[in-house]
């Protein structure tokens, strides 16, 4: 499955944003799906994942009660609705599929990552 990130962009702390994620090749239905980012000189980090039936739902602590993942299966796009932004959100944030497992913050040596989308929360 490829995946293209969109949605990013330049927020001040406390706003909102939405991040969109396209798949083609396959249907996202066949894969648990999620987010990670990585701030600049950081390692990338788990962010939120909803299961091939979208019955599980995680999130990393930092983000718990502020995003939320979401996804569209006829449009085969998956969201992630973030609130309430914090300068600390700063980062590219990446979509990533998994065939295997349900849940993405399991495991964190995927291969192929697409090209993200930057986003950036001024104070």
């Amino acid at each position: 499955v490829q995946l293209v990130e969109s949605g990013g962009g330049l927020v001040q702390e406390g706003g909102s944003l939405r991040l969109s994620c396209v798949a083609s090749g396959d249907i996202i239905s066949n894969y648990a799906m999620g987010w990670f980012r990585q701030a600049l000189g950081k390692e990338r980090e788990f962010v939120a994942s909803i299961s091939w039936a979208g019955r599980t739902i995680i999130y990393a602590d930092s983000v718990r009660g502020r995003f939320a993942i979401a996804r569209d299966v006829i449009k085969n796009t998956v969201y992630l609705q973030m609130n309430s932004l914090k300068p600390e959100d700063t980062a590219v944030y990446y979509c990533q599929a998994d065939r295997s497992l349900p849940r993405l913050d399991l495991k964190s040596d995927y291969e192929n990552w697409g090209q993200g989308t930057q986003v950036t929360v001024s104070s």
